[in-house]
């Protein structure tokens, strides 16, 4: 196929959208946390998207998009970007588009990853971590679902990363937390959000960004991205609805809920941009709002320091979401049908790949977070947690 400026022009602004979701899950995250430490968790999303940015240029993309090997990971036909030039192959943006905007998903859902270890980890090790994550988690499950692999062959369908972004770093996230521990006076005290305006920002410029992360995966400036575009932001609106108003049956409407409904409803819907029409996607993202506060409830009853819920959000926002994509899949949409018009096998696709997903990710982070915990220490000291990691890390405060 040749070269439409129209579809490269809409990739390279879709790619520019999805990498301001960056800084905004730093911001997001960053308003969550104590005064301390908000420099840190800015920091951390902005460590990953530049190890990211490398670590796909030299390997990454090719392990997601090389020639498959045995269904499980991409070979090293990429490696250092060889071959990936200026040429369109089978598409009509050129290959390097291509490549920078799944970049930038990398980059984003090692940045979600950061929730596990708010405020007590050390920014050594998490580059260490956060190098063989994406490597050995993340790079994969971009195979199996997007380069080839085992879960596009059984036909499970992941229009934007419900699975790859979300299952991946949701699960992976509540494993993470596992092996680094609570926080020091985690359920003791109180650990207050120290700038909710902070975090509606982030929230803000995630729902703007999930607009090339959505819509720019039809690849094309086409109808297709249009739906994508009318669902995503259809399903937050939905979300941010639900989980106000299930919020606000046993206490005030707040606004952090409202917006991580927002972020929920993002996530669910993001699998299915591409199969679902406008009226599902309402359900999609009320269900998701509903189901990842319940999920939040759930984790705060059992005392688990998922700090600011990825698990409960992207995790089982991202398990709903990949689930809803074999229920409401609409051919007329996107050429695929799902449950509710007859087709089970769909339906059943859908649970394996995420299924697989969920126990991969959670398996291998849980293995990773435990041979770098044991080889240099995952956390900072006691002290340096006390002192705050903006201080004991970075050797910067915040507020003057």
């Amino acid at each position: 196929m040749g070269l439409d400026s129209g579809d490269t022009a809409w990739i390279l602004a879709a790619t520019a959208l999805v990498m301001l979701m960056t800084p905004g899950v730093g911001l997001f995250y960053g308003g969550m946390v104590r005064r301390k430490n908000v420099i840190s968790m800015i920091s951390l999303s902005f460590v990953a998207f530049a190890l990211v940015s490398i670590q796909w240029v030299i390997l990454g993309y090719s392990l997601s998009f090389g020639s498959d090997i045995a269904g499980f990971v991409g070979g090293l036909d990429y490696l250092g970007l060889k071959g990936v030039g200026m040429d369109c192959g089978d598409l009509t943006v050129p290959h390097l588009s291509f490549m920078v905007f799944q970049l930038v998903f990398a980059a984003i859902t090692l940045a979600i990853l950061t929730s596990a270890v708010a405020e007590r980890v050390k920014l050594s090790s998490f580059i260490v971590l956060g190098l063989l994550w994406t490597t050995l988690v993340y790079d994969p499950l971009a195979h199996w679902v997007w380069g080839g692999g085992w879960a596009a062959e059984i036909g499970a369908l992941d229009f934007a990363g419900g699975t790859v972004v979300h299952i991946s770093s949701g699960f992976s996230a509540l494993a993470l937390a596992l092996v680094i521990g609570r926080r020091i006076g985690f359920g003791e005290y109180d650990m207050e959000p120290h700038n909710i305006p902070m975090t509606l920002l982030g929230a803000a410029l995630l729902w703007f960004g999930w607009f090339g992360f959505n819509a720019g995966s039809a690849l094309a400036a086409d109808g297709l991205a249009a739906n994508a575009f009318v669902v995503t932001n259809t399903a937050a609106a939905a979300g941010a609805l639900a989980w106000l108003f299930a919020s606000w049956v046993s206490g005030k409407p707040s606004s952090l809920g409202m917006v991580s409904g927002a972020v929920a409803g993002l996530v669910a819907i993001t699998p299915a941009a591409g199969f679902v029409d406008p009226m599902s996607s309402i359900v999609i993202g009320a269900v998701a709002g509903v189901i990842c506060y319940r999920a939040m409830l759930f984790r705060i009853r059992k005392g688990l320091d998922e700090s600011l819920d990825a698990w409960a959000v992207h995790g089982i926002g991202g398990l709903w979401g990949a689930i809803a994509t074999g229920i409401f899949a609409n051919e007329a949409i996107g050429g695929y049908s799902g449950l509710i018009y007859g087709n089970v096998e769909q339906f059943i696709a859908q649970i394996l790949g995420a299924g697989a997903a969920v126990t991969y990710a959670f398996a291998v982070t849980f293995i990773l977070a435990k041979i770098v915990d044991a080889a240099i220490g995952l956390r900072v000291s006691e002290e340096e947690e006390y002192v705050g990691l903006d201080i004991s890390q970075h050797g910067e405060t915040a507020y003057a």
